[in-house]
């Protein structure tokens, strides 16, 4: 039976200020009420679902063990989407046949926004 990745459980300071972010920021809904501990946020289309967590005093939060990547098709036109509601990225950065952008949600865990995925196939080795 395979394992399949669907939810990101994502601890917090203030968890209805981080439901608040996401919803706002990255098109999630949530119904902004705690339930067993949890806010929990739907994809308003297809996605990954997050539960926002009460962190605990001793968690320290925003450490780079792990980034938040949303996909989105044209990284300029999301910033500029973003920024328009109070949200600023920082620097596009160019890779290999994509780019992406970098910020932080409000307990400073990393985020960027990526064309990652609608990338040129590499050519085949063979």
């Amino acid at each position: 039976m395979p394992a399949t990745l669907d939810t990101i459980i994502i601890y917090a300071r203030n968890p209805i200020a981080t439901a608040t972010f996401y919803c706002r920021y990255f098109d999630y809904h949530s119904s902004g009420i705690m339930e067993e501990g949890l806010i929990t946020l739907s994809p308003t289309s297809s996605g990954t679902t997050l539960l926002i967590h009460q962190a605990a005093k001793s968690i320290k939060l925003g450490h780079a063990g792990l980034k938040l990547m949303f996909t989105v098709e044209d990284v300029e036109a999301y910033k500029a989407k973003s920024a328009a509601l109070g949200l600023e990225f920082g620097s596009t950065h160019q890779a290999q046949g994509y780019c992406f952008s970098n910020v932080k949600d409000p307990d400073g865990n990393s985020i960027s926004i990526s064309s990652r995925a609608f990338r040129a196939a590499p050519e085949s080795l063979t």
